[in-house]
């Protein structure tokens, strides 16, 4: 799964390059908790089931920023770069929250290269990452990543 390129200089020229997608991965309470926990973000519509039945989603939902950290845990699977001596996070250009995700839903990501620059002795590459609902038209997230290979 995913898309590999054998060096940071194979990336040269990959603009508009679609990833694919990963698997599907499902949002359970624990994992919404225990982000909640480790944030402090224990709001009731994330962390309280029973009070979130009444609630405006019917349910409990994900934390906005537990979909966009799960955009790390998807980059792996779409995209591999082999060669380099350390690969960094440089940040994010743009994040949009879309869609709520309810505890019990299935996400993925998917992945199209959107910008390749080279830095230094180095390749950036900006991935735009679209985070899928499984049986929804909308998505959760988009999410524009920027990651700097170096050989």
């Amino acid at each position: 799964m995913g898309v590999v390129f054998d060096t940071p200089d194979a990336l040269l020229g990959a603009e508009g390059r679609d990833l694919g997608h990963t698997d599907w991965l499902s949002v359970e309470q624990d994992r919404v908790t225990t982000f909640g926990q480790t944030t402090g973000d224990m709001q009731w519509i994330h962390v309280d089931p029973e009070r979130a039945k009444d609630g405006p989603f019917g349910g409990t939902i994900a934390h906005g920023y537990l979909t966009l950290a799960l955009v790390n845990a998807f980059m792996p699977d779409l995209i591999t770069v082999n060669g380099v001596s350390s690969g960094l996070n440089i940040g994010l250009d743009k994040v949009r929250f879309l869609a709520p995700v309810k505890v019990g839903a299935r996400i993925r990501g998917a992945g199209v290269i959107s910008k390749i620059e080279q830095k230094g002795t180095g390749v950036q590459v900006t991935v735009d990452v679209t985070v899928e609902i499984e049986g929804h038209d909308k998505p959760a997230c988009i999410a524009s990543t920027i990651s700097r290979y170096i050989p």
